[in-house]
């Protein structure tokens, strides 16, 4: 996404909304955003370097992006494709689908892209992959009234190309509106720049185009910014939509907002953005704003007693689990804090190839592997706990 800084608006404070209260399962949910997983995913995703539409960096990006939903949980059930071409190179959106209990045929969108065009995009928009990754890891097993649908589209930086194919040939099919989508919340660079006073985010509303779902996207852009001072530290700007993926779902009439970083950093399409770049701790404020958010659109359920032990086992890893030496050369070892009975432990490659897997066993033969990055899962009865680890001989 680029926008120029003339296109901002006047700060406007609208912090107080009669419709919206303080929800604590929600602030509770929401609070389950980690520095460390956050990190974790820039830092990941900016290491797959440049990934332009349609490259074998694109595609490993989102090859990693299924293991990560693998490890929440997800199901291959839960993930359809769209694919696409642009320049003879094919490209896919990634879609995963949390079903709704009370109205499972409409769908709350959450949004970003994963592609790039210079350098590793890390704050455009590694930062909104992220969020987007850790709203499905917290909300994966929280009852909703309305569907989710987390996609993840390609082609954003050469025009829109993978969310205009997604809606013109999934939402919209034959120029009919096959998908009920209640609105659309799109998160786009929202990195900031490391050294700035990273204390507001910008809500985005439709102000132009089909005028018809103006007011609608005014209303719901002002319950995300009430939504952002209730559950996150960060206070809220108003602006307008701009040229990223909400836009294609704008023109066919469907209801859109969007979060976008409010001091610019000026690094995107750029080398320089990258996770040194960037501001993480501002990352991981509009992630809490997300989460709160996606829970208040959606519907969530408010009985913290429904909160899953595979949210609480996900959110500390660290005091739960530990797998070292980390890095490794031909044993690791599986450490638990609690007694575990049964359990399993899955290995997978940074493009999500199950390479190892073993049960009960505490010490892994790992000298199959070669020198890289791997991603370790722990399954047990609590839930599942991701770790990356190095095998470096």
């Amino acid at each position: 996404m680029k926008r120029a800084a003339v296109f901002l608006l006047t700060s406007i404070a609208l912090q107080n909304i009669s419709a919206q209260s303080f929800i604590q399962a929600y602030k509770n949910r929401a609070d389950m955003v980690t520095q460390a997983n956050i990190n974790t995913n820039l830092q990941e995703f900016a290491a797959f370097g440049i990934k332009k539409t349609g490259t074998t960096a694109n595609n490993n990006a989102l090859d990693w992006l299924k293991n990560k939903y693998l490890s929440y949980g997800y199901t291959a059930n839960d993930f359809s494709e769209d694919a696409f071409t642009y320049g003879g190179n094919a490209s896919k959106n990634l879609i995963i689908t949390k079903t709704g209990t009370l109205y499972p045929n409409k769908y709350v969108i959450i949004c970003g892209h994963y592609d790039t065009i210079v350098g590793p995009g890390v704050s455009d928009n590694g930062s909104g992959t992220s969020i987007i990754l850790e709203a499905a890891r917290i909300l994966k097993d929280i009852p909703t009234e309305y569907s989710i649908k987390f996609i993840h589209f390609s082609g954003e930086e050469q025009g829109l190309v993978g969310s205009n194919h997604y809606v013109n040939n999934v939402a919209y099919q034959g120029g009919t509106k096959v998908l009920d989508i209640k609105l659309v919340l799109n998160i786009d660079q929202v990195g900031g720049l490391i050294g700035n006073n990273n204390n507001t985010i910008t809500c985005e509303r439709d102000t132009g185009g089909m005028s018809s779902n103006n007011a609608a996207s005014n209303t719901v852009t002002q319950e995300l910014m009430t939504c952002t001072t209730l559950y996150s530290p960060l206070q809220t700007n108003l602006s307008y939509a701009y040229s990223s993926d909400y836009m294609p779902f704008e023109a066919k009439g469907y209801t859109i907002t969007g979060f976008y970083e409010y001091i610019k950093s000026n690094n995107e399409h750029t080398v320089s953005d990258t996770y040194a770049n960037i501001d993480p701790v501002y990352v991981f404020n509009v992630g809490k704003a997300a989460v709160g958010a996606l829970q208040h659109f959606a519907v969530a359920t408010t009985s913290s007693n429904l909160l899953s032990t595979h949210e609480t086992t996900a959110q500390k890893p660290a005091e739960e689990i530990r797998i070292y030496p980390n890095p490794a050369k031909d044993l690791i070892t599986v450490e638990f804090q609690q007694e575990v009975t049964s359990f399993k432990v899955e290995i997978n490659d940074m493009v999500g190839n199950i390479v190892l897997h073993a049960e009960n066993e505490k010490k892994i033969n790992t000298s199959g592997l070669t020198n890289g990055v791997y991603m370790v899962t722990i399954k047990t009865d609590k839930g599942n706990t991701t770790k990356k680890i190095i095998i470096n001989k």
